[in-house]
């Protein structure tokens, strides 16, 4: 600051100058007024603004405001619109905040059934470190169809024909009434799974009879008793519905593993009290741990209870991978009990439409590279992995993304945010708040009106179908007849400008059998493994010796 500022700014505060440009502007003004010159709309707006400089330096709450009456306040509507801001004007198309505008756009232009190509060559460093490839051959294949499939289930009363490709989980109260009509028309017509989400089947889940997946969680929503334990009448009664093709059992999720989670009072409406079978009004609690078990043995067993309630429909579990230990008790419960789930999805922390605590969102969980790699091994060692089929879920929105995470050991992909972008999300991130812009995320009925279904049911089906239409040419081009025949050897990875390595050369494979015939490949299988009881999710000695 010129020296001269600095002696005016001891007589006067130059940070108040917009406070008194307004009292001059009020005086002035008025004067106008009075005379003639002007009428009375300057010299109000002036005291109005006046009167917020007074208000401003009054107030306790925000030092910034105290400081700078008035001027100030521009500080907090540009705080308001950075994100836009940076949205629109600053961010590059290849920045992930957490999707990149040239992700969106991807979505954008599939669902709306415009052209999805790009001009010029990549825009992509091909030469930085993480930059990713599959191998294509010299005599590629012809598909005739993209509808990809994998059967659930395999031997049970009522196996699912399952799309390689569906929609993620996210419960009615979190999406709008609209977007979940949207969602499950689309998957109608396109023949795909929708996924509840763990607060259960709504009315809107049921109108247009697309495939569900029922999710349920430690609530035991649409199967609960008044205490909130698990109701086995009341599971069956909604397990028994033609519409429901899988059961799954929510562990834990990407957004914020093992965090439990309130819907206030206050958002519990009539439609949602029904589909989760609580009290309108009040709060609505998912406990951050199951109830109806306690063991890894307890969990088959439950597993088991819900396929036979069920009538025999393919039932599994979801979870986020945490401590290892755990997971592998699961697995030799497996073993020694004999039951199997017919199916597990693996959710990445990367993953999650919920808003979580900071730290959850960032630094709690497995990311999914890392822990449907561990499950994927872990089954194979144990000779389970053909009798498990193994789903995804975590940033997955391209058929490259598909076929990477089948590469990693993934039979399917689900995605949330992407139909979510089909559906019209901005990734305005205000989905928590009740004023999503577009209608996705908000239980405002005026603000969901915004959504039209049968536009954006149209649009969900259109982003499936060229998903996998882009899919099928990955595979033709690879010269295989099916996406499950993409492994780790079809994947390579720049390590850095001078190398790289194929997937299978780079990440750790266990070979079938290889657990019960009493090898530990890999750090991860020597410490923790000999940690893990069927009998108990707690750890069978030292971490910190052992590691």
């Amino acid at each position: 600051m010129p020296s001269w500022l600095n002696q005016l700014d001891r007589l006067y505060p130059v940070r108040y100058s917009a406070w008194l440009v307004c009292l001059t502007g009020a005086l002035a003004g008025t004067a106008g007024w009075a005379f003639g010159f002007n009428g009375p709309l300057i010299p109000l707006v002036f005291a109005l603004l006046s009167g917020v400089g007074l208000m401003d330096t009054l107030q306790t709450r925000r030092s910034v405001l105290r400081n700078y009456p008035v001027i100030g306040h521009l500080r907090f509507l540009l705080e308001f619109i950075r994100p836009e801001i940076r949205q629109y004007f600053i961010e590059a198309d290849s920045e992930a905040a957490p999707f990149s505008r040239q992700q969106r756009s991807l979505v954008y232009q599939r669902a709306k059934g415009d052209p999805d190509k790009r001009p010029f060559g990549t825009q992509r460093d091909v030469n930085a470190s993480g930059y990713e490839w599959i191998n294509h051959s010299l005599v590629p294949t012809r598909l005739d169809s993209h509808d990809f499939r994998i059967t659930i289930g395999e031997g049970r009363t009522q196996p699912y024909d399952a799309s390689v490709f569906n929609i993620s989980a996210m419960s009615f109260g979190a999406l709008s009434a609209n977007a979940i009509l949207a969602l499950n028309q689309g998957a109608r017509k396109g023949n795909f799974a929708h996924d509840t989400g763990e607060g259960s089947i709504s009315v809107h889940h049921r109108t247009h009879g697309g495939d569900l997946i029922w999710e349920i969680g430690s609530g035991y929503f649409g199967c609960r008793n008044d205490d909130g334990s698990f109701s086995a009448e009341r599971f069956e009664a909604n397990a028994s519905d033609p519409q429901v093709k899988l059961i799954e059992l929510k562990l834990s999720q990407g957004a914020k593993p093992g965090h439990g989670g309130v819907l206030p009072g206050p958002k519990v409406t009539a439609e949602i009290a029904q589909a989760r079978g609580v009290s309108i009004g009040e709060d609505c609690v998912s406990p951050a741990a199951h109830s109806a078990f306690s063991t890894p043995i307890e969990l088959l067993r439950f597993i088991d209870k819900l396929r036979n309630l069920s009538g025999g429909k393919p039932t599994g579990f979801k979870l986020c991978i945490g401590h290892p230990w755990e997971w592998f008790a699961i697995a030799k419960a497996m073993v020694e009990t004999g039951i199997v789930p017919d199916f597990i999805v693996v959710d990445g922390a990367e993953g999650g439409t919920g808003a979580a605590p900071l730290e959850f969102t960032d630094h709690v969980g497995a990311p999914l590279q890392e822990g449907l790699l561990l499950v994927h091994n872990t089954l194979v060692g144990l000779n389970l992995r053909e009798r498990v089929k193994l789903g995804c879920a975590g940033k997955v929105v391209s058929a490259f993304d598909i076929a990477r995470m089948m590469a990693l050991g993934a039979d399917w992909c689900n995605s949330a945010r992407g139909f979510m972008f089909a559906l019209g999300c901005i990734q305005a991130q205000a989905c928590h708040t009740g004023h999503c812009p577009t209608g996705v995320t908000t239980q405002d009925p005026k603000r969901q009106q915004a959504l039209v279904v049968p536009d954006k049911a149209e649009r969900v089906y259109r982003y499936h179908q060229n998903t996998l239409k882009a899919l099928q040419e990955l595979v033709q081009a690879a010269g295989l007849h099916h996406p499950g025949e993409i492994s780790a050897a079809h994947i390579v990875h720049r390590i850095n400008k001078h190398e790289v390595k194929l997937l299978i050369n780079m990440l750790p494979f266990v070979k079938p059998g290889a657990l019960l015939g009493g090898e530990l490949p890999g750090n991860v299988f020597t410490v923790y493994w000999p940690l893990a009881s069927a009998q108990s999710f707690a750890a069978q000695g030292s971490v910190e010796r052992l590691a």
